[in-house]
Protein backbone atom coordinates (compact mmCIF):
# COMPACT_ATOMS: atom_id res chain seq x y z
CA UNK A 1 0.00 0.00 0.00
CA UNK A 2 2.87 2.36 0.64
CA UNK A 3 4.05 2.15 -2.96
CA UNK A 4 0.53 3.03 -4.15
CA UNK A 5 0.34 5.89 -1.71
CA UNK A 6 3.41 7.66 -2.97
CA UNK A 7 3.58 6.72 -6.64
CA UNK A 8 3.67 9.58 -9.12
CA UNK A 9 0.59 10.34 -11.15
CA UNK A 10 0.44 10.70 -14.92
CA UNK A 11 0.15 14.44 -15.50
CA UNK A 12 -2.37 15.83 -17.97
CA UNK A 13 -1.79 19.24 -19.49
CA UNK A 14 -4.88 19.71 -21.66
CA UNK A 15 -6.85 22.20 -19.60
CA UNK A 16 -8.76 24.39 -22.05
CA UNK A 17 -12.41 23.83 -22.88
CA UNK A 18 -12.75 22.79 -26.52
CA UNK A 19 -15.42 21.38 -28.78
CA UNK A 20 -13.92 17.94 -28.13
CA UNK A 21 -14.92 18.09 -24.47
CA UNK A 22 -18.19 16.43 -23.36
CA UNK A 23 -21.13 18.66 -22.48
CA UNK A 24 -22.01 19.69 -18.95
CA UNK A 25 -24.76 17.04 -18.85
CA UNK A 26 -22.43 14.26 -19.92
CA UNK A 27 -19.83 15.36 -17.39
CA UNK A 28 -22.37 15.51 -14.58
CA UNK A 29 -23.74 12.09 -15.51
CA UNK A 30 -20.19 10.70 -15.43
CA UNK A 31 -19.58 12.06 -11.91
CA UNK A 32 -22.90 10.70 -10.61
CA UNK A 33 -22.38 7.31 -12.23
CA UNK A 34 -18.78 6.94 -11.09
CA UNK A 35 -19.25 8.13 -7.51
CA UNK A 36 -22.84 6.95 -6.99
CA UNK A 37 -23.71 10.59 -6.31
CA UNK A 38 -26.78 12.70 -6.88
CA UNK A 39 -25.42 16.04 -8.13
CA UNK A 40 -27.93 18.15 -10.03
CA UNK A 41 -25.58 20.75 -11.53
CA UNK A 42 -21.88 21.27 -12.20
CA UNK A 43 -21.72 24.13 -9.69
CA UNK A 44 -22.17 21.63 -6.83
CA UNK A 45 -18.61 20.44 -7.49
CA UNK A 46 -17.45 23.64 -5.77
CA UNK A 47 -17.35 21.67 -2.50
CA UNK A 48 -14.27 19.75 -3.70
CA UNK A 49 -15.62 16.54 -2.11
CA UNK A 50 -16.08 14.70 -5.41
CA UNK A 51 -12.47 15.29 -6.45
CA UNK A 52 -11.21 14.04 -3.09
CA UNK A 53 -13.15 10.81 -3.54
CA UNK A 54 -11.93 10.47 -7.12
CA UNK A 55 -8.37 10.68 -5.75
CA UNK A 56 -9.14 7.97 -3.18
CA UNK A 57 -10.51 5.86 -5.99
CA UNK A 58 -7.53 6.34 -8.30
CA UNK A 59 -4.79 6.39 -5.65
CA UNK A 60 -5.90 4.60 -2.45
CA UNK A 61 -4.87 6.44 0.74
CA UNK A 62 -3.71 9.49 -1.20
CA UNK A 63 -6.20 11.66 0.70
CA UNK A 64 -7.68 11.31 4.22
CA UNK A 65 -11.24 10.64 3.08
CA UNK A 66 -12.63 10.73 6.62
CA UNK A 67 -11.74 14.42 6.85
CA UNK A 68 -13.64 15.32 3.67
CA UNK A 69 -16.94 17.16 4.13
CA UNK A 70 -19.39 15.52 1.70
CA UNK A 71 -22.51 17.38 2.84
CA UNK A 72 -21.68 21.06 3.14
CA UNK A 73 -22.71 24.46 1.86
CA UNK A 74 -20.09 26.36 3.83
CA UNK A 75 -17.36 28.04 1.81
CA UNK A 76 -14.71 27.51 4.48
CA UNK A 77 -15.41 23.76 4.38
CA UNK A 78 -15.17 23.80 0.59
CA UNK A 79 -11.78 25.45 1.02
CA UNK A 80 -10.69 22.73 3.45
CA UNK A 81 -11.73 19.99 0.99
CA UNK A 82 -9.70 21.59 -1.79
CA UNK A 83 -6.70 21.89 0.53
CA UNK A 84 -6.97 18.14 1.11
CA UNK A 85 -7.06 17.65 -2.66
CA UNK A 86 -4.10 19.99 -3.12
CA UNK A 87 -2.08 18.03 -0.57
CA UNK A 88 -2.90 14.82 -2.46
CA UNK A 89 -1.74 16.41 -5.72
CA UNK A 90 1.52 17.43 -4.11
CA UNK A 91 2.09 13.97 -2.68
CA UNK A 92 1.64 12.40 -6.13
CA UNK A 93 3.60 15.09 -8.03
CA UNK A 94 0.54 16.33 -9.92
CA UNK A 95 1.61 19.66 -11.38
CA UNK A 96 -1.91 21.01 -11.97
CA UNK A 97 -2.56 24.31 -10.19
CA UNK A 98 -6.00 24.15 -8.56
CA UNK A 99 -7.83 27.51 -8.91
CA UNK A 100 -9.34 27.12 -5.45
CA UNK A 101 -10.43 30.73 -5.00
CA UNK A 102 -12.50 30.58 -8.18
CA UNK A 103 -13.88 27.07 -7.72
CA UNK A 104 -15.29 27.57 -4.22
CA UNK A 105 -17.32 30.54 -5.49
CA UNK A 106 -19.50 28.05 -7.36
CA UNK A 107 -19.27 29.70 -10.77
CA UNK A 108 -20.31 27.39 -13.59
CA UNK A 109 -17.53 27.99 -16.12
CA UNK A 110 -14.67 27.64 -13.63
CA UNK A 111 -16.06 24.39 -12.24
CA UNK A 112 -16.81 22.96 -15.69
CA UNK A 113 -13.28 23.64 -16.94
CA UNK A 114 -11.69 22.00 -13.90
CA UNK A 115 -14.05 19.01 -14.16
CA UNK A 116 -13.20 18.52 -17.83
CA UNK A 117 -9.50 18.58 -16.98
CA UNK A 118 -10.03 16.19 -14.06
CA UNK A 119 -11.82 13.64 -16.20
CA UNK A 120 -8.82 13.52 -18.53
CA UNK A 121 -6.60 13.12 -15.46
CA UNK A 122 -8.85 10.32 -14.15
CA UNK A 123 -8.81 8.43 -17.44
CA UNK A 124 -5.02 8.72 -17.65
CA UNK A 125 -4.50 7.29 -14.15
CA UNK A 126 -7.38 4.99 -13.14
CA UNK A 127 -6.47 1.32 -13.46
CA UNK A 128 -10.00 -0.09 -13.20
CA UNK A 129 -9.78 -1.46 -9.67
CA UNK A 130 -13.08 -2.26 -7.93
CA UNK A 131 -14.28 0.57 -5.72
CA UNK A 132 -17.52 1.18 -3.85
CA UNK A 133 -17.77 4.97 -3.54
CA UNK A 134 -20.92 4.91 -1.41
CA UNK A 135 -19.42 2.64 1.24
CA UNK A 136 -16.04 4.42 1.06
CA UNK A 137 -17.69 7.61 2.32
CA UNK A 138 -19.64 5.66 4.96
CA UNK A 139 -22.99 5.93 3.23
CA UNK A 140 -23.03 9.72 3.13
CA UNK A 141 -25.16 11.10 0.31
CA UNK A 142 -23.31 13.42 -2.08
CA UNK A 143 -25.29 15.99 -4.03
CA UNK A 144 -28.55 17.90 -3.70
CA UNK A 145 -30.72 15.52 -5.73
CA UNK A 146 -33.95 14.18 -4.31
CA UNK A 147 -33.36 10.46 -4.74
CA UNK A 148 -32.17 8.79 -1.51
CA UNK A 149 -29.22 6.44 -1.82
CA UNK A 150 -28.44 3.49 0.41
CA UNK A 151 -26.07 0.51 0.35
CA UNK A 152 -29.01 -1.78 -0.50
CA UNK A 153 -30.26 0.35 -3.38
CA UNK A 154 -27.22 1.68 -5.17
CA UNK A 155 -27.74 2.99 -8.67
CA UNK A 156 -24.83 1.11 -10.17
CA UNK A 157 -22.32 -1.57 -9.40
CA UNK A 158 -18.78 -0.17 -9.20
CA UNK A 159 -17.33 -3.57 -10.01
CA UNK A 160 -19.50 -3.96 -13.10
CA UNK A 161 -18.82 -0.40 -14.17
CA UNK A 162 -15.05 -0.49 -13.96
CA UNK A 163 -14.34 -4.19 -14.58
CA UNK A 164 -16.52 -4.81 -17.58
CA UNK A 165 -16.40 -8.48 -18.44
CA UNK A 166 -19.45 -8.30 -20.66
CA UNK A 167 -22.86 -6.67 -20.77
CA UNK A 168 -25.05 -7.01 -17.69
CA UNK A 169 -28.43 -8.65 -18.08
CA UNK A 170 -31.16 -6.06 -18.31
CA UNK A 171 -33.44 -5.83 -15.30
CA UNK A 172 -36.77 -4.15 -14.71
CA UNK A 173 -35.16 -1.55 -12.42
CA UNK A 174 -32.44 -0.72 -14.95
CA UNK A 175 -35.05 -0.34 -17.68
CA UNK A 176 -37.03 2.05 -15.50
CA UNK A 177 -33.87 4.01 -14.76
CA UNK A 178 -33.17 4.31 -18.49
CA UNK A 179 -36.70 5.63 -19.09
CA UNK A 180 -36.29 8.15 -16.26
CA UNK A 181 -32.89 9.16 -17.64
CA UNK A 182 -34.36 9.70 -21.12
CA UNK A 183 -37.10 11.85 -19.59
CA UNK A 184 -34.57 13.94 -17.70
CA UNK A 185 -32.52 14.39 -20.88
CA UNK A 186 -35.58 15.64 -22.74
CA UNK A 187 -36.38 18.14 -19.97
CA UNK A 188 -32.78 19.35 -19.95
CA UNK A 189 -32.74 19.61 -23.74
CA UNK A 190 -35.90 21.74 -23.69
CA UNK A 191 -34.43 23.97 -20.98
CA UNK A 192 -31.30 24.37 -23.05
CA UNK A 193 -33.32 25.40 -26.12
CA UNK A 194 -35.38 27.88 -24.09
CA UNK A 195 -32.27 29.43 -22.57
CA UNK A 196 -30.60 29.61 -25.98
CA UNK A 197 -33.57 31.52 -27.41
CA UNK A 198 -33.56 33.83 -24.39
CA UNK A 199 -29.85 34.45 -24.87
CA UNK A 200 -30.43 35.32 -28.54
CA UNK A 201 -33.12 37.83 -27.51
CA UNK A 202 -30.75 39.46 -25.04
CA UNK A 203 -28.11 39.66 -27.74
CA UNK A 204 -30.46 41.51 -30.08
CA UNK A 205 -31.53 43.90 -27.31
CA UNK A 206 -27.91 44.66 -26.47
CA UNK A 207 -27.17 45.37 -30.13
CA UNK A 208 -30.06 47.86 -30.31
CA UNK A 209 -28.90 49.54 -27.09
CA UNK A 210 -25.39 49.88 -28.47
CA UNK A 211 -26.74 51.52 -31.64
CA UNK A 212 -28.79 53.93 -29.52
CA UNK A 213 -25.77 54.74 -27.38
CA UNK A 214 -23.57 55.43 -30.42
CA UNK A 215 -26.28 57.64 -31.97
CA UNK A 216 -26.53 59.97 -28.99
CA UNK A 217 -22.81 59.95 -28.38
CA UNK A 218 -22.28 61.26 -31.92
CA UNK A 219 -24.76 64.04 -31.16
CA UNK A 220 -22.74 65.10 -28.13
CA UNK A 221 -19.54 65.01 -30.17
CA UNK A 222 -21.12 67.16 -32.89
CA UNK A 223 -22.40 69.70 -30.36
CA UNK A 224 -18.96 69.89 -28.80
CA UNK A 225 -17.38 70.43 -32.21
CA UNK A 226 -19.92 73.15 -33.09
CA UNK A 227 -19.22 74.97 -29.82
CA UNK A 228 -15.48 74.83 -30.42
CA UNK A 229 -15.84 76.16 -33.96
CA UNK A 230 -18.18 78.95 -32.81
CA UNK A 231 -15.74 79.96 -30.12
CA UNK A 232 -12.88 79.97 -32.59
CA UNK A 233 -14.84 82.08 -35.11
CA UNK A 234 -16.43 84.36 -32.52
CA UNK A 235 -19.98 83.46 -33.69
CA UNK A 236 -22.12 83.28 -30.56
CA UNK A 237 -25.51 83.63 -32.24
CA UNK A 238 -25.01 81.03 -34.98
CA UNK A 239 -24.13 78.32 -32.45
CA UNK A 240 -27.74 78.10 -31.22
CA UNK A 241 -29.01 77.19 -34.65
CA UNK A 242 -26.26 74.59 -35.09
CA UNK A 243 -27.03 72.94 -31.74
CA UNK A 244 -30.77 72.76 -32.45
CA UNK A 245 -30.09 71.26 -35.86
CA UNK A 246 -27.89 68.58 -34.31
CA UNK A 247 -30.36 67.78 -31.49
CA UNK A 248 -33.33 67.31 -33.82
CA UNK A 249 -31.40 65.42 -36.46
CA UNK A 250 -32.60 61.85 -37.06
CA UNK A 251 -30.52 58.71 -37.24
CA UNK A 252 -29.33 59.54 -40.74
CA UNK A 253 -27.03 62.16 -39.19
Amino acid sequence: MMSEKFKKAVNVHSTNVTTDNPSRYEMLAWVNRTLNADLTKVEELCTGAAYCQFMDMIFPNSVPLKRVKFRTNQEHEHLQNFKILQAGFKKLSVDKVIPIDRLIKGRFQDNLEFLQWFRKFFEANYDGRAYDPFMARNGVKMGLGSSPLSPKGQRFSPRATFQSGGPDKPSESSALEEIECDGEKEVLRQKFLDLSRELDDYGREILEMEKERDFYFRKVQNIEQACLESQANNREMAIHENILEIIYADRAL
